[in-house]
Formats: C-alpha cells, sequence, structure tokens
C-alpha cells in the first residue's frame, strides 16, 4: 500500500480519517473544524502529514509528525503526534506501512529520533510500536498544563 506525503488534495480524506481518530480518543469535533485544523498544517507546512491508500486510491489512515529538537541530544527530531488507520483497514499491515514512513522521513531529514505517546488503553498501537523497535521510556513522565477551560 503506498503511503505518501499529504497534499490539499488530500484534505476530504485526511478529514474523515482525522474525524475517526478524534473519535477514537472520544473527543468530538465539527468536520469544518477538523478541516480548518489540517489545512493550516497543510498550508503552513509545520507538519508533516503522510496518507496510506489501498490500491484502488482508498484513504486507509495517516500520520502526523510534528519537528522539535531533543535538547539532550541536542539534535533535531520529530514528534509522532497522530497515528490512524480506518477500522475497515486494521491488522492489514497500514499501521506499520505508516510508521514505517515516518521513520524512513526522520531519517531522511538527520532526525536522531522519532518519538510518541499514546493511551495507557490503546494496547494494539503498543503491541506495534514495540514491534517496530519503539522502546517505552521508564525514566520520564508526562504532564500536561490545560490553558483553557
Amino acid at each position: 500500500m503506498p503511503v505518501s506525503a499529504a497534499v490539499a488534495a488530500d484534505l476530504v480524506d485526511l478529514t474523515r480519517l482525522f474525524a475517526g481518530y478524534l473519535a477514537f480518543y472520544q473527543v468530538l469535533r465539527a468536520e469544518t473544524e477538523i478541516a480548518a485544523f489540517l489545512r493550516q498544517r497543510l498550508q503552513r507546512g509545520d507538519s508533516q502529514l503522510l496518507i496510506a491508500r489501498d490500491e484502488r486510491g482508498a484513504a486507509q489512515g495517516f500520520v502526523q509528525l510534528y519537528p522539535f529538537h531533543s535538547s539532550l541530544a541536542l539534535e533535531p527530531a520529530w514528534l509522532l503526534s497522530d497515528l490512524y488507520v480506518d477500522e475497515s483497514a486494521r491488522r492489514a499491515g497500514v499501521g506499520a506501512a505508516l510508521m514505517n514512513a515516518a521513520r524512513a522521513h526522520a531519517e531522511a531529514s538527520g532526525a536522531c529520533g522519532l518519538q510518541l505517546e499514546t493511551a495507557k488503553t490503546n494496547l494494539a498501537g503498543q503491541r506495534l510500536y514495540e514491534r517496530l523497535g519503539y522502546v517505552r521510556d521508564e525514566q520520564f513522565l508526562t504532564y500536561w498544563l490545560a490553558l483553557r477551560g
């Protein structure tokens, strides 16, 4: 299954997939909000969106990466912020293909690594990440400070 960098023409498919991603995490948003968010990412180029399609061209999943700098490594890195595979395409290697494409993108950019976080209950995702060589961080905890209600 081909994985490619998303472009503006992918916005409708990305919006549908992103809505599924948010629903997985029980966050409901209007499609207009989702489309506006994704359109900004594509226009500004402040993230890297990759989309997977089947042989017929149907969108099956996406991954979104954000660049950052690792202060401890003193090198650039990527945050793998979002990964989603449509329910109809699960267990067919789409998630692994997207993760491998994210890795290839990070390596090609000279990054020192990829960082991700997932829900404690996302056991299928955790198995995928560990199968692909990701190591659970046992040294650092993640915290969040909400700045709006």
